[in-house]
């Protein structure tokens, strides 16, 4: 049996499936995808004592109503190009496609896009089941990706393709709590919405599990991914396509971790700049802090060894206290925690919050760092951190978040 990354045992009861899963935004974006009227609901037609839609009086109390008319519907139309142009932007479709799904959505854009990207098949999720039942009831047939990128149209479409900043890398670590099976398709949704929204050219997840990793290759196809184990559940590391070019990958063990823990090491290239990324689930709980501290050991050791031509990102599910890093000496001269290097952003800090986050149903309250970036330049530095924040926080559909962790979201800027 697995252990979960609290404090004490606890005993989660799972939670029904949500009948119609659909995905929720981050708050920041559900401004942008509202649709006609301020409330986001579609704009009442007044109706006559029959029921009927009441007829417009004419006569002299009727001057200048057409012209009002034809102002309203005016404005009408543009709102309605513009959400036909955002849903092809997120979708990669065209606007005659957009239409349709928009129209049969009263023009709300996120019940379209939910509509859009449904999938007909559904993970199951009874806590009891095994991984490997899981795989063989799972249909991803049906699945659309939602991170291709790469086609999108302009509104105007000419068929051109996104500009690619190249002055900017952006890295999204997670841990996805794959082993919870309650909800689980839809917070799989809910973390490939963040992927289609931010598109980071970087991910590295933990707690995968082989559904989950499945889900994501038929989702996510713009993204190679590269998994550190296939049985059980382990980490992976995606890598856009577009951008990124994967050279060499590498697992390393931990001798002596009794939750079959390792570090997933890969060296790439992006826009010309050698980069070393790693990531790592280190040993849960307080009990086993001997046996994280000898794990996170490996890593520093790991990331000094790299060439020092490349730029070493390491970024994961670290479970680590702030005196267990001052136990081992702390961090290596020359290699940062991006968190500290950014001023301790106070929005940031905590990415396994029981008090705000309530998958878990903890009766205690738990604030804690475990999500942690490691970097350390280049011998001629080209990246450099620029700013995290916390990703996952509104909560689905079906009640929950994606999962009891925070998902953490880097910038880094390239010197070009």
């Amino acid at each position: 049996r697995v252990r979960r990354d609290v404090e004490s045992e606890l005993c989660v009861p799972a939670a029904a499936q949500a009948q119609t899963p659909v995905m929720s935004e981050p708050q920041s974006k559900r401004a942008r995808l509202s649709g006609p009227g301020d409330d986001g609901a579609p704009e009442a037609q007044h109706e006559g004592p029959s029921g009927a839609p009441a007829a417009q009086h004419e006569g002299s109390s009727g001057q200048g109503a057409p012209a009002a008319r034809e102002e309203e519907e005016e404005g009408r139309r543009g709102q309605r190009e513009g959400l036909c142009a955002e849903f092809a932007d997120v979708t990669g479709t065209d606007e005659a496609v957009a239409q349709c799904y928009l129209a049969e959505n009263e023009w709300l854009l996120e019940r379209a896009l939910n509509s859009y990207f449904e999938t007909p098949a559904q993970l199951p999720s009874p806590v009891m089941e095994s991984t490997s039942q899981l795989v063989q009831r799972a249909d991803f047939q049906g699945c659309i990706d939602l991170t291709d990128t790469d086609s999108v149209q302009t509104s105007k479409g000419d068929g051109a393709q996104p500009q690619v900043d190249e002055s900017h890398i952006s890295l999204l670590t997670w841990n996805v709590d794959g082993l919870d099976l309650a909800n689980l398709q839809e917070r799989a949704r809910g973390v490939c919405s963040c992927l289609a929204l931010y598109n980071p050219d970087i991910v590295f997840l933990q707690e995968v599990i082989e559904p989950y990793y499945l889900y994501l290759k038929k989702r996510a196809v713009s993204y190679t991914i590269i998994s550190g184990d296939e049985d059980d559940y382990y980490t992976a590391i995606m890598l856009k396509k577009s951008r990124v070019k994967l050279l060499k990958q590498e697992i390393t063990p931990y001798p002596t971790s009794s939750m079959k823990r390792n570090l997933l090491t890969v060296q790439v290239n992006i826009a010309g700049n050698e980069l070393c990324l790693m990531t790592s689930h280190l040993e849960s709980t307080k009990a086993h802090s001997q046996e994280r501290m000898k794990q996170l050991e490996i890593v520093l050791k790991k990331i000094k060894e790299a060439p020092e031509s490349a730029t070493v990102i390491f970024g994961g599910d670290t479970n680590l206290r702030d005196q267990e890093v001052a136990k081992v000496g702390g961090l290596p001269a020359g290699v940062l925690d991006v968190w500290e290097f950014l001023n301790k952003p106070e929005h940031c800090q905590y990415t396994w919050d029981t008090k705000a986050n309530n998958n878990l149903k903890a009766r205690y309250t738990c604030r804690l760092r475990f999500d942690r970036v490691f970097f350390r330049t280049a011998s001629e530095g080209q990246i450099v951190p620029q700013q995290m924040t916390l990703m996952g926080q509104d909560k689905l559909d079906c009640g929950r978040f994606c999962s009891d962790h925070w998902g953490l979201l880097c910038d880094f800027d390239v010197i070009l």
